[in-house]
């Protein structure tokens, strides 16, 4: 009987395999009830407002908070990595010489980070050594070509990347071509902090399966990148923005998010589907949307994200996401809605190379089984009887 039970359970079809445990994972915990993220045991608003980017690299890949010494090391070697090889420079310029203006950023982005792998001897060591060295140019280069991919398409000149620079300014600076100012620079260094890893998510748990057949990390992170791209996962502040914009006004808030209820319009940036409080990440974006608002002379983007918000959590008890104050943050900074996502990528980076890593230290293939629920013993019909 108890056996009979037990095969019951493991055929158990989850949907979207929720609350399913796949891997064993001391990288990082997202408490839905409480509203809690934390990353190698360290809570994500100490994290936010003591901490750098580059220091969450560390500990993300290393279980631990770097010592000074180990910080300043990681970060001579992030700045060594910045320069892309020559040839990748060429694809991006030659690709924005012959697609559409507008073809999509990820794309150019999944395209480059594929290629890159020929380029880097290492690809194929999966020893730790040779993958945080691979990991570490993954992470500094990031920033250098998605900033390299709107500059091509626009037809602008490239900014060389500044090895004095950290990763969130430096990534301002090759984007416009100007030292960002500090506050800027700042909101960038935490929103890639807030960003940098969410346990398993659709793209984390993509990069861990293809990892588990021995992969190389580009191929990982080339498939991460895929699951990425999907409006469900990496795409949703640039929905929020597209509907601020659609909006157009605080007068107009209420008057649509009551017609969008009605007629079963999804609303992006709310709700989430582990979190059951507020997303501790919209903690620390709400209050930059705000500053940054004050500090631009306009508040408008800021205002209608928290009136959407009050009409949310009132007539469906829902709560913003890491989205809904990322979306006007970004905007109010100047950045283009189509680069929302691969800045995304270019924080989640950090925590899917920690998880390759992860993966490949105590690795088993990933195949879980699915439920057949098509028809059996079908006669097959020679092709001129059917």
């Amino acid at each position: 009987m108890e056996k009979a039970k037990e095969s019951a359970a493991a055929s158990a079809v989850s949907t979207g395999l929720r609350g399913v445990i796949a891997a064993s994972s001391s990288i990082g915990d997202v408490n839905g009830e409480k509203g809690e993220l934390i990353y190698q045991g360290l809570n994500i608003h100490d994290l936010a407002t003591k901490s750098t980017f580059e220091e969450v690299v560390f500990l993300l890949w290393n279980g631990r908070l770097p010592k000074r010494p180990e910080l300043d090391e990681l970060k001579k070697n992030l700045a060594a990595s910045y320069k892309l090889p020559d040839e990748i420079v060429e694809l991006i310029k030659g690709m924005y010489a012959r697609v559409p203006a507008n073809a999509e950023p990820m794309d150019a982005l999944r395209t480059v980070v594929s290629a890159m792998a020929m380029f880097d001897e290492e690809s194929r060591d999966l020893s730790r050594g040779a993958s945080i060295r691979v990991a570490t140019r993954l992470t500094a280069r990031f920033p250098t070509i998605v900033a390299a991919i709107d500059r091509a398409r626009k037809d602008l000149d490239l900014v060389e990347p500044n090895p004095n620079l950290n990763i969130a300014t430096n990534f301002l600076y090759m984007l416009t071509g100007k030292m960002p100012d500090e506050f800027d620079a700042h909101v960038m260094d935490v929103a890639l902090i807030l960003q940098a890893d969410h346990e398993l998510n659709a793209s984390t748990f993509t990069a861990r399966v293809v990892a588990g057949t021995l992969a190389d990390m580009y191929s990982c992170v080339t498939a991460a990148l895929g699951a990425l791209s999907g409006p469900l996962h990496g795409g949703a502040n640039t929905a929020v923005m597209k509907m601020l914009l659609e909006i157009g006004s605080l007068e107009r808030v209420e008057s649509f998010v009551k017609d969008a209820l009605a007629t079963k319009k999804k609303i992006m940036g709310f709700g989430h589907a582990v979190y059951r409080t507020e997303d501790p990440r919209a903690t620390h974006l709400r209050r930059f949307s705000k500053a940054m608002g004050e500090r631009k002379g306009d508040t408008k983007w800021y205002e209608m994200t928290a009136r959407i918000e009050e009409l949310m959590k009132s007539a469906k008890g829902l709560l913003p996401n890491v989205d809904a104050y990322s979306a006007s943050t970004y905007y109010m900074m100047g950045i283009p809605l189509d680069l929302y996502t691969p800045i995304f990528a270019i924080s989640r980076i950090s925590g899917w190379t920690a998880h390759i890593l992860e993966q490949y230290a105590d690795n088993k293939l990933i195949r879980p089984r699915a439920e057949y629920v098509g028809p059996r013993d079908v006669p097959y019909v020679p092709i001129d009887e059917r």
